[in-house]
């Protein structure tokens, strides 16, 4: 049975079920970001998922870049899979812009974190669901 990571739903809202992931809001009002985690227990590469699952991988991370890109209008989209902290698998799509605290580098470890009101937060999430073709 599929379990979401404790430290990632300690960090994160959720967004929208989508066929292969599990889409999240970090719960980090710096940057718009979003995390994905494939709802496949026991994953932690993305070389493991068949070809299939690899290629629904992709298109959903397009559908939540597409979903980002048209709600906040950013300079770049960054996606990353690491995993150092997390092990199980999760894709990170952030939101840039020139013009953020730790561009143009990193996010992690930049020490910039500033949590959601709710209210903020849950009309983003009501934002991108919609555009995710959630209800």
């Amino acid at each position: 049975m599929f379990q979401l990571h404790e430290r990632l739903q300690a960090d994160t809202a959720p967004v929208a079920e989508l066929p292969l992931c599990r889409v999240l809001l970090m719960d980090n009002r710096v940057w718009p970001w979003l995390i994905l985690v494939p709802a496949i227990p026991g994953l932690t590469e993305i070389h493991q998922l068949d070809e299939a699952r690899r290629h629904r991988l992709v298109d959903e991370i397009a559908q939540a870049s597409t979903a980002l890109e048209d709600l906040v209008r950013p300079d770049k989209i960054n996606v990353g899979a690491l995993g150092n902290m997390v092990p199980q698998l999760h894709v990170h799509v952030i939101a840039r812009t020139r013009s953020d605290p730790a561009w143009p580098g990193p996010v992690w470890g930049s020490g910039f974190a500033e949590r959601y009101d709710p209210a903020e937060r849950d009309s983003l999430i009501r934002s991108i669901g919609e555009r995710l073709g959630q209800k």
